[in-house]
């Protein structure tokens, strides 16, 4: 029977597992390598329909509701104005809960609260730097001396995870996709767009994508290539003045509100690289175990890198609470979950590769995106994606076929 766990890393995967595997009846403490908490960490992201619909079987979705605000829907254009059409972030609910755009600290601080308040402990300033099978049980061992343990450990730790390579120090690192982001929050502006609506702009040097909150605040981000990954030198040249007169002139030529919204942001988030995992041959080993980000690290393109993690925290712990052994659990989990995931990986992926396009490919991807969006708006591939409701009494084995 298993009845205890150590989870690595306090984002989004490892409260969210906290909740699920104590709705399981499973202890768990959350470790994580930060100090303090995550104000300030990140930009936004989207937790789509199927995240929210996650986080209600948790009973955490009230939180994240009140943090973020409602974004049904995406406009794309191209770097002219003219619009090529638009699509949806997700399926509305069955109460009208739509997807949600919420900063990444505030939903990490939602999932943090939930956590305290059901009398969960998350120790902070515990880096794990090694882990071991004990046979019936595992060890972990991190930086500041200090050990615990339990039946099994779970990494949630990111796209950079830790647990990943100790479960298996040949596993793949993570892939570069040859784009920068970085995005801010502007004060001031009126853009004509109705709030809770993406704008997407494919501009000629560089993506920019943004929506208008309730407060009327306008949220927004830039992608732009750049090849091969910058180091730390090349990144800091993105920053302070420099850093805001780079990215004015990117998108100088482009239609759309770029360079307003640039300039009214009093605060531009340092740009960094996007990185993803497509495919990882080994997700668990003995008692240990990758989910989340750590597993699957879909690009930001997706929208679905927060669902996912819900999602995996769901059904981790219900294998956990049916099967009886960690490796029966894990080899479940990983037969219901992998191809979901990677199908959407490769989704994302075939996304960002028209983000930044060359002349000739800009008139291709123009004249093409139209039909392939009204092609596209309900198709089954969106259905399969957005419509997945995780009912907590259904067994195990409901999930994936059986090991």
């Amino acid at each position: 029977m298993i009845s205890t766990a150590l989870i690595i890393g306090a984002g989004v995967a490892g409260p969210a597992t906290a909740l699920a595997l104590q709705k399981a009846g499973i202890d768990s403490v959350v470790y994580e390598a930060h100090p303090h908490s995550a104000d300030g960490v990140g930009v936004f992201l989207t937790v789509a329909s199927n995240g929210v619909d996650a986080l209600r079987v948790l009973g955490a979705d009230q939180p994240v509701l009140a943090a973020g605000f409602a974004t049904p829907g995406i406009t794309l254009r191209s770097g002219t104005g003219k619009k090529l059409g638009s699509s949806r972030t997700g399926q509305r609910l069955p109460d009208g809960t739509v997807s949600q755009t919420i900063t990444r600290a505030a939903l990490y601080r939602a999932l943090y609260q939930e956590t305290s308040q059901r009398g969960i402990r998350v120790e902070h300033g515990k880096r794990l730097v090694a882990a071991e099978d004990l046979g019936h049980s595992v060890r972990a061992v991190f930086a500041d001396g200090s050990e615990a343990t339990a039946d099994v450990l779970i990494g949630c730790d990111g796209v950079h995870s830790t647990v990943r390579r100790i479960i298996d120090p040949a596993a793949p690192a993570p892939g570069y996709t040859g784009l920068l982001t970085t995005g801010g929050y502007a004060h001031g502006v009126q853009v004509d767009t109705q709030p809770g609506s993406y704008e997407m702009i494919f501009g000629k040097r560089a993506f920019f994508g943004y929506a208008v909150a309730p407060s009327t605040d306008v949220w927004w981000f830039a992608n732009l290539a750049r090849r091969p990954e910058p180091g730390p030198g090349e990144l800091a040249e993105w920053s302070g003045d420099e850093g805001r007169a780079r990215l004015l002139d990117l998108f100088a030529d482009d239609a759309g509100p770029a360079v307003d919204l640039i300039k009214a942001s009093p605060e531009i988030m340092p740009m960094s690289p996007i990185h993803t995992l497509a495919h990882l041959p080994s997700w668990h080993r003995n008692r240990m175990i990758v989910i989340g980000d750590a597993a699957h690290a879909p690009s930001p393109t997706s929208g679905q890198g927060a669902s996912l993690s819900a999602e995996d925290a769901i059904v981790l712990a219900q294998c956990l609470r049916d099967e009886p052994t960690p490796q029966a659990a894990f080899t479940r989990f990983t037969a219901a979950r992998r191809p979901r995931v990677e199908k959407i990986i490769k989704w994302a992926a075939r996304i960002n590769n028209n983000k930044i396009a060359g002349p000739v490919g800009r008139v291709v991807r123009d004249a093409m995106l139209p039909p392939i969006l009204k092609m596209t708006a309900d198709s089954k591939a969106l259905r399969q994606t957005f419509d997945y409701h995780l009912d907590w009494d259904a067994p195990a084995y409901a999930h994936g076929a059986r090991p």
